[in-house]
């Protein structure tokens, strides 16, 4: 089930493009223009809107679906007659576009506050097959990539004393690669506070190793230009279909909105050309794996850059749960090329 926040973000921004004019009417209304919203769902929408810590919500998601249903790359003040709200559903085939709302079948719109993720996947999705959706090998990339240094981090943890009579210890393997989820359920609870004594050398040269190995993964498949290129567009999600953002950047009340229209991949190459894109290891208390495209704009004649990172860790705290790659943008959203601001 999506977070009560995500719930008023995409729902509210989708019913502002109704024209309704009021918020509170547009809700009590519960419009059936807005398909796929059960009265469950509206039920707390209802609730939430009267107590505290919502409100700032509420008012920046109607206000972005106002901009949108008033823009001229948007509805152009036509109102909209069917919003599909996507909601908890997973598509059976995963899709390039990260849409949150369909409206009148035609444009797509994700809804994305105050996030800087762009992917998260196992890091066999990212580093060995470069976000294809290709089958990746099956395992704990630790283990793949760092097998001693893993081992010695588990080694470090047993030695450590803090698990020492905690149910189940006594079943724990000696190996990490024979670990099973019944061991991380052990490990996980006593780890949540911290390393124990020994310990946080031994994760720092694991992290280390992590990022180096990773890093060294990631660019031995890169491949040629236009290899690099086609990478570029599936970090920053440019797929087949324009798309828009609607969201914001910062939790500030007094920040910015951020609205942008989203290239396909044959806009950006009307525009913008590649010229590098490169990767190396930063750890930094965790295994990091910094990336950077330069890319050539045509059209203005100048050159820009964009960054990001990723970090590599445990997906539900340490030993618990096999690593991800969570993929970060580092340049501001407005200044990436293929995204442009919604006027």
């Amino acid at each position: 089930m999506p977070s009560l926040r995500t719930e008023v973000t995409e729902i509210v921004t989708g019913l502002a493009m109704l024209g309704l004019g009021d918020l509170d009417w547009a809700l009590a209304a519960r419009p059936p223009e807005l398909v796929g919203v059960g009265e469950a769902v509206w039920d707390r929408l209802a609730v939430a809107r009267y107590e505290p810590g919502h409100d700032v919500d509420f008012r920046r998601a109607w206000d972005n679906g106002l901009a949108f249903l008033r823009a001229e790359e948007g509805l152009r003040s036509r109102v909209a007659a069917r919003i599909e709200w996507k909601g908890p559903d997973r598509l059976p085939l995963p899709s390039d576009v990260p849409a949150d709302l369909r409206v009148d079948r035609v444009y797509l719109v994700s809804c994305k506050y105050l996030s800087k993720v762009l992917h998260n996947v196992s890091p066999a999705g990212l580093f060995d097959a470069g976000l294809t959706g290709a089958p990746a090998r099956p395992g704990d990339w630790f283990t793949a990539v760092a097998p001693d240094e893993h081992q010695a981090l588990y080694a470090a943890v047993l030695r450590g004393g803090a698990i020492g009579g905690v149910e189940g210890w006594g079943d724990l393997p000696e190996r990490v690669a024979d670990l099973a989820r019944g061991h991380r359920d052990v490990l996980k609870p006593v780890l949540r506070a911290g390393w124990p004594e020994g310990a946080p050398e031994a994760y720092g040269a694991l992290a280390r190793v992590v990022a180096e190995r990773s890093a060294d993964r990631w660019r031995a498949g890169l491949g040629d230009r236009a290899q690099r290129e086609r990478l570029l567009w599936r970090l920053l999600r440019l797929g087949g279909a324009p798309y828009f953002v609607l969201g914001a950047s910062s939790s500030s009340a007094a920040s910015l909105p951020m609205r942008l229209r989203i290239d396909t991949a044959w806009d950006w190459l009307q525009r913008y050309r590649l010229t590098a894109f490169e990767v190396w290891p930063e750890p930094a208390g965790q295994a990091v794996v910094r990336w950077q495209a330069n890319v050539t704009d045509r059209e203005a004649g100048e050159d820009v850059s964009v960054r990001g990172h990723v970090e590599v860790r445990w997906s539900h705290g340490r030993f618990s749960g096999h690593p991800e790659a969570k993929v970060y943008l580092d340049t501001p959203h407005a200044e990436v090329p293929g995204y442009h601001r919604l006027a």
